[in-house]
């Protein structure tokens, strides 16, 4: 059956009623995650301000299978904003990996916060390498979300072949509570740190964060430009109280590039400048400010966010251009 948006629903009553109030109304979806991650959160926050700072626009957050899957609804014209981390918004902007050759009609509108890869087990399980996961049960993320394709390019990258692990594909919430059943021995998250589902979890049982020696990182990296070196900082999970080394990734909110300069300009204008009411629905978004989105963004800007950049002085290079 073929998959209706909120934001499709909402227009096609808007028409039936074909009230002079709502003809005047835009109405913008956006494509977050499941409810156990920061996407969906995230998104609701950005809903209200739209909804509440640009005029004639109705924002709603969308639950959806998280980054992979906002490229593709972006494209098709489902929702037009995407949450999406920024290795997948690359792939789908050139038709690579899980995009197989076609390319995607997105821009990068706003750098949202940086994801880390958080690879999650009980401590009870005694795994701490992450070459261990050979012959265990694992999640790699739900289909369809930028868990699941950093968590197999990273895997990849150390020549830890699919075959060699089995992959139940959960979801955030799911990953937690398979680990809590002792029904998966390894999950793993590329989300913002002090994510609900890990917090819930270590709450109730002893984790340990899997981190990567140096030798891992520098062959991560090697074969994945869009990736860093970060740290996780101790102290944010519970029994977590040293950093811990692994890999992050700046998320993209993307759009339709075919949307008009006006609109992504006046959505670019309310998700800067309201930005404190953002971060108290999560801090992460103290990330997503102007000079980030020149300095991180991995895919061309749209040309309504350039325009709101260059009247706050902000220069845009040509490799952002569309």
């Amino acid at each position: 059956m073929k998959r209706i948006s909120i934001a499709a629903l909402f227009i096609f009553v808007a028409g039936l009623i074909a009230s002079p109030a709502l003809a005047k109304t835009t109405f913008v979806s956006i494509g977050t995650g499941g409810t156990g991650g920061i996407y969906y959160p995230y998104g609701g926050g950005v809903a209200e301000i739209w909804s509440k700072y640009v005029k004639g626009v109705k924002a709603v957050a969308e639950v959806t299978g998280a980054s992979v899957e906002n490229v593709k609804l972006a494209h098709k014209g489902e929702t037009v904003i995407g949450e999406v981390m920024g290795d997948v918004a690359v792939a789908g902007f050139k038709g690579l990996s899980k995009f197989k050759g076609k390319k995607h009609d997105i821009l990068s509108m706003a750098i949202m916060y940086p994801n880390l890869l958080q690879i999650v087990a009980l401590k009870s399980a005694g795994i701490t390498d992450i070459t261990q996961v050979k012959g265990r049960g694992i999640s790699t993320g739900s289909p369809g979300s930028g868990t699941n394709f950093m968590a197999e390019a990273v895997l990849k990258a150390l020549d830890i072949g699919p075959d060699s692990y089995k992959d139940s594909r959960l979801s955030f919430t799911e990953s937690a509570n398979a680990l809590r059943d002792s029904t998966i021995d390894v999950g793993v998250w590329s989300v913002g740190p002090g994510t609900s589902s890990i917090l819930d979890l270590a709450t109730t049982h002893e984790i340990h964060m899997i981190g990567f020696t140096p030798e891992q990182t520098e062959r991560v990296l090697t074969a994945n430009k869009t990736y860093s070196s970060v740290e996780l900082a101790g102290g944010v999970y519970r029994g977590i109280d040293q950093p811990v080394s692994t890999i992050g990734v700046w998320n993209v909110m993307i759009c339709q590039a075919t949307l008009s300069t006006e609109m992504v300009y006046n959505l670019a204008k309310a998700l800067f400048e309201h930005n404190d009411y953002l971060q108290k629905i999560h801090p992460s978004a103290a990330y997503t400010t102007p000079e980030n989105a020149v300095k991180y963004s991995p895919i061309p800007l749209h040309p309504g966010t350039i325009k709101y950049l260059e009247e706050k002085g902000i220069a845009v290079p040509d490799k952002l251009r569309p």
